[in-house]
């Protein structure tokens, strides 16, 4: 029951997103449109020209180098740098394996007591990457997370709910779970 919950506070925190803005303020009277948010993601990013060929949007692209420029902080041990693109925020929130994290401090915090080192760090990188943007202001992303450590290569799944704000896309929600197995992945 605790995991639907979690599911389903994700997907409407999709919804409202491209309804309340980046601002995240509802007033009671945006409750009806809220409730009529789309639960599925409904708007692809790739847009097809009249020559035939899909382009990625101007949104996809910031969001990867968003993405690339994680990892690229992760690989030199700049943990402070990997969290600049999550939402500074009390709201800011992080699903594993151990729970909910709440706040972008807390997370930051997480990420510190987890990694205190750049061997502990190892090398990261993402591969398969999906970014789905339902509308302008709110995109998800899943994708596979791999690290290349000395001793292990640890791997697992993430998805990651964007919001696009002024100063750009940050994460909001990031939900990652390791495999069972690591260095296994399952399709």
């Amino acid at each position: 029951m605790k995991r639907v919950l979690v599911t389903v506070g994700i997907v409407f925190a999709i919804g409202a997103a491209c309804i309340l803005g980046a601002g995240g303020r509802l007033a009671a009277s945006d409750l009806t449109q809220v409730s009529r948010a789309p639960l599925a993601l409904a708007k692809p990013v790739s847009i097809a020209h009249p020559d035939g060929k899909a382009t990625v949007s101007s949104d996809e692209t910031q969001i990867r180098a968003v993405l690339d420029t994680q990892v690229a902080a992760w690989n030199r041990g700049d943990i402070d740098a990997f969290m600049k693109y999550y939402w500074r925020s009390d709201k800011t929130l992080f699903v594993g394996a151990n729970g909910l994290i709440r706040g972008w401090q807390a997370v930051l915090d997480r990420y510190h007591r987890g990694y205190p080192n750049r061997k502990a760090m190892g090398q990261l990188t993402f591969s398969d990457i999906e970014i789905e943007q339902d509308c302008p202001r709110a995109a998800v992303v899943v994708g596979e997370y791999h690290l290349h450590r000395e001793k292990d290569a640890p791997s697992g799944v993430f998805t990651l709910n964007f919001r696009k704000f002024t100063e750009g896309w940050r994460i909001v929600v990031d939900h990652t779970t390791a495999f069972a197995i690591p260095g296994t992945t399952h399709n």
